[in-house]
């Protein structure tokens, strides 16, 4: 794996795409305790207002949180830690894992930022692992907007309307996904069963641990500690 290629690509467009980055076993082995843990049809996680507001439908578990788990392993890669230290640094910091799950049938995630980009190195990353095919057939592709990790605030307007230069992501079983925090992206509405990705969440040295508490979406901005909207952001 060449880590300076893809940090310099990183840095450049805000993301980077690598194939078959883990082994199609560990995968497997994730993809069942996804599956056993949500069934498929999981009640809402969050509250009604947010899932009006942000156009967004997602239900999340945060599997290492109950103690040692099967979703240790990909922490303990020793290819991810080298990739991650030549994007953030040495003396980077995981965050935490967070399984991301949408139902058939749900209108996916709006455009959105995961932190705040009011100081530009202050951000979190996503490290996306994929242990089933994400296409048209499923639905749930990602969507981004290369290079837009440097271009500051996303702009109000319709939540969910096309953006010029986006580019829509089909990750494969063992894909890693990279996306800085400030890059403006979403996630298609779900036509297949059920669609999820796993997000090991990562943060340069000297972020705040509460990095993701606020979110930018293009109506408002969301605080999720207290569950309420702390900007709304006019665009009609």
């Amino acid at each position: 794996m060449n880590y300076t290629q893809f940090a310099a690509e990183f840095w450049e467009q805000g993301y980077v795409v690598i194939d078959n980055a883990f082994d199609p076993a560990l995968m497997d082995e994730l993809d069942e305790l996804i599956v056993a843990h949500f069934g498929e049809n999981p009640d809402f996680w969050h509250s009604d207002e947010f899932l009006a507001r942000s156009k967004t439908e997602v239900i999340p578990w945060f599997p290492q949180n109950d103690g040692p788990s099967a979703f240790d392993a990909v922490d303990r890669l020793e290819s991810l830690e080298e990739l991650t230290r030549a994007i953030l640094g040495r003396d980077w910091n995981a965050l935490y894992c967070m399984v991301m799950f949408s139902k058939q049938g749900t209108v996916g995630q709006a455009w959105h930022q995961d932190c705040s980009p009011d100081v530009s190195d202050r951000f979190n990353m996503n490290r996306l692992v994929y242990t089933r095919d994400i296409d048209a057939t499923t639905g749930g592709q990602t969507v981004v907007v290369p290079g837009t990790h440097k271009e500051g605030e996303l702009p109000p307007g319709d939540p969910w309307a096309d953006i010029e230069g986006q580019v829509i992501l089909e990750p494969q079983k063992g894909t890693l996904v990279l996306l800085h925090g400030h890059t403006w992206h979403r996630v298609l509405p779900v036509t297949g069963s059920y669609r999820f990705s796993t997000n090991y969440r990562a943060m340069p040295a000297g972020t705040p641990e509460d990095i993701t508490d606020v979110c930018v979406y293009r109506n408002m901005r969301y605080c999720f500690s207290t569950g309420s909207v702390v900007e709304e952001r006019a665009w009609r």
